[in-house]
């Protein structure tokens, strides 16, 4: 750990990876590595001020939100509380029969959803403090689910990736209307609960519901408790938590993204170092990592929100710190 330490010191003297709130890496549930430093941070889009980061300190973790919806869905669907994949989606929206109506919509899927290939009109490319930013408008608008499923039709669905926090939003409700319970209920009840996680928050927009995209607040620590969950298959200390068949489904490679990467279910997928890499990824340089073949997890969190170099600190530390420790 100590070399580690050493190293990371040396990368962030060199400014190599500014903006880095704190670290913790895992080997075969042993600590590797855990850091933490002083940062400015926001919660969403609210100042925290300069905050003295340490492992009890919560931080947003945005759209790795994303990749633990993913986790919940799967736990839902191991006791038929959610459709499968393939079902049909507006369905499950029967407040929505204008949109049913149409033939083009009711073409969408569950797993449209879950691969972001909605085929639907949707930017986030925009700031996330601006209000053109389509996330942000969902969070704005008195009905997150029919804002996702009104906007205009570009293509057929299933065709290609777009980033889309709207169509996580619709997993979310299926979860709870599926639960009948809330999003963070159900969380707290079927995953953070048994991981031995008690403390987090999750976030709301203007309608009071929790966001399935990027609301979640999580230690490091815990959030890399949850990368120790998917690299155990589902399992962790011998108690079967997600359904093993649901962690390999999700991590199948389905569609590409525009940089390279394959996207699963909400989780993304490449190789670094000639190793597999699963991710969850947020805005501001907020990564969990799982590396299946080093039996390694890292989580990263980080205060480069929007900034267009916020990949580089969480890619620079798992680089020049970790993996070659890993030899």
């Amino acid at each position: 750990m100590s070399l580690m330490r050493d190293r990371l010191d040396d990368v962030l003297r060199a400014g190599e990876a500014g903006g880095l709130h704190a670290v913790v890496a895992l080997r075969g549930g042993r600590c590797l590595l855990e850091y933490y430093r002083a940062g400015e941070d926001f919660a969403w889009g609210d100042s925290l001020g300069v905050v003295e980061f340490g492992p009890e300190t919560l931080h947003d973790i945005r759209s790795v939100t994303k990749s633990v919806t993913a986790l919940l869905y799967g736990i839902a669907l191991g006791d038929g509380l959610v459709p499968a994949p393939a079902e049909p989606l507006l369905p499950r929206f029967p407040r929505y029969p204008d949109l049913a109506a149409d033939p083009q919509r009711a073409r969408l899927t569950v797993e449209h959803a879950l691969t972001m290939s909605l085929g639907l009109e949707w930017r986030e490319d925009l700031p996330y403090h601006s209000p053109a930013n389509a996330e942000i408008a969902m969070e704005l608008a008195s009905d997150r689910h029919r804002y996702v499923l009104e906007r205009p039709i570009l293509e057929p669905p299933g065709n290609r990736w777009t980033y889309c926090g709207g169509a996580t939003a619709l997993l979310g409700r299926l979860i709870a209307d599926g639960t009948g319970q809330s999003l963070p209920e159900y969380a707290q009840a079927a995953l953070f609960g048994p991981l031995g996680i008690d403390r987090f928050a999750w976030m709301t927009g203007a309608d009071g519901v929790a966001s399935a995209a990027s609301g979640l607040r999580l230690a490091p620590r815990d959030l890399a408790r949850v990368g120790e969950l998917v690299l155990g298959g589902g399992a962790w200390n011998a108690r079967r938590i997600v359904p093993a068949a649901w962690i390999r489904t999700m991590l199948q490679p389905r569609l590409p993204t525009g940089w390279g990467a394959q996207y699963g279910y909400q989780w993304y997928l490449e190789s670094i170092g000639g190793h597999r890499l699963v991710a969850g990824m947020g805005n501001g340089g907020q990564r969990l990592f799982v590396l299946p073949e080093l039996d390694l997890t890292v989580a990263l969190t980080a205060g480069n929100y929007d900034d267009p170099d916020q990949w580089r600190a969480p890619l620079t530390v798992l680089e020049q710190v970790i993996l070659p420790a890993m030899a």
